[in-house]
């Protein structure tokens, strides 16, 4: 057990407005979102704080395989109720309105309100699309579902827009699928940018050889500038932080909150953002980019940061670095690009069917630690990385 793994007894304790089902002597938690950060968060604090977890959903999505399930995987979602039973997690499955500051407290789309003494925003993010436009046309992957319908429908173009690791993985995926489908790869730069030389090398050959036709270098204003049937937007992530910003919670030019290295927010101490909605930091790794890399440790590092800061001591700074990008590049090959610290890539790189397995294991790794995290937090901090 680390420093920060205190035990319930040693918070301040203080009255509960919940009664006794809020957890006499306890503090209130919420966590708004249950994605990869969201819910690694509340299970490592729920040993320790009233937790309270709002998220419209009852199932968690590995938001990683959803270029899988628009091929036609038949799911890629967990029952949330598997995760929390017998942790004392109160699930509100509603949507945010609104947080009050001042109130500390989160207002929710069916009128509830739900006081914290501390919040954490796990919000996560969305591909951002300049128009959804048709909708049986122009498509993003978190319509993911959606897509695969659409693709029964008979053969024709398919055009995937971004040249970064979502939209490499989905034009690969698509087009091993789905043979009959013309399918295309567009972005205003160069495939794979954050590659080694040897990464983008290897992803332009398996392009080539599942005939997805490339084109760097094209800016598009958006999907109806393309002739093809469907458009599927894998250009750039944007964060889910419009309630943040509405309560005045302080955010970036990207939109993510402000966080120090604690991830406290930066204008509210205690507010805390996690995942793909905080611009979270560390001293080797430098700014975090959206991913399920960065989510899974910020939401443990959070939980830790929760638990001194309650106690009345001063949180550690989050402990992160980079080790190695993995992409599929359909279910027989694979990328593994190893990097730096700081995300920046090597010279050395793993292809083919050992980088596809190597793949595979990190995505199962991801519920795995969840798992762990669920039935036995005190050993999620013996983790490298989720300190």
């Amino acid at each position: 057990m680390t420093p920060n793994d205190a035990s319930p007894s040693s918070f301040p304790s203080s009255p509960s407005p919940g009664g006794p089902a809020a957890g006499a002597g306890k503090k209130r938690v919420v966590v708004v979102g249950a994605g990869y950060a969201g819910l690694m968060c509340a299970l490592r604090l729920a040993r320790h704080a009233h937790v309270t977890l709002v998220d419209p959903a009852d199932r968690f999505t590995e938001r990683v395989r959803l270029h899988e399930r628009a091929a036609g995987r038949p799911d890629v979602t967990h029952a949330l109720g598997s995760f929390l039973r017998s942790t004392g997690i109160t699930h509100i499955a509603s949507r945010v309105a609104a947080v009050d500051t001042d109130a500390r407290e989160v207002l929710t789309d069916d009128g509830r309100g739900l006081p914290y003494d501390r919040l954490v925003l796990a919000l996560g993010s969305r591909t951002r699309s300049v128009d959804p436009g048709d909708r049986d046309r122009a498509y993003t992957v978190e319509s993911a579902t959606q897509l695969h319908k659409r693709l029964q429908d008979g053969p024709g173009a398919l055009t995937v827009l971004g040249g970064g690791l979502t939209g490499i993985e989905l034009a690969t995926e698509l087009a091993e699928t789905h043979p009959s489908w013309r399918v295309g790869l567009l972005t205003d730069g160069v495939v794979g940018p954050g590659l080694s030389g040897r990464g983008r090398t290897h992803v332009r050959t398996v392009l080539g050889v599942r005939g997805v036709r490339v084109e760097e270098g094209s800016r598009i204003a958006g999907p109806e500038d393309i002739d093809t049937d469907v458009v599927v937007w894998a250009a750039s992530m944007t964060p889910n932080t419009e309630p943040a910003r509405a309560a005045g919670i302080a955010t970036d030019a990207g939109g993510r909150v402000e966080v120090d290295a604690a991830l406290r927010s930066v204008s509210h101490p205690e507010v805390y953002a996690v995942g793909d909605a905080a611009a979270g930091h560390s001293a080797t790794a430098g700014s975090l980019r959206m991913g399920c890399a960065a989510a899974l440790p910020s939401g443990s590092q959070a939980a830790a940061s929760i638990i001194a800061d309650l106690r009345g001591e001063e949180p550690k700074p989050l402990n992160f670095s980079y080790h190695l990008q993995c992409l599929s590049l359909g279910r027989r090959d694979g990328l593994v690009q190893f990097v730096r610290a700081d995300d920046s890539p090597r010279d050395r790189v793993l292809t083919g069917r050992p980088a596809a397995y190597v793949k595979e294991g990190v995505v199962r790794s991801t519920v795995g630690i969840l798992r762990t995290a669920s039935r036995r937090p005190e050993l999620v901090p013996r983790v490298p990385g989720f300190g």
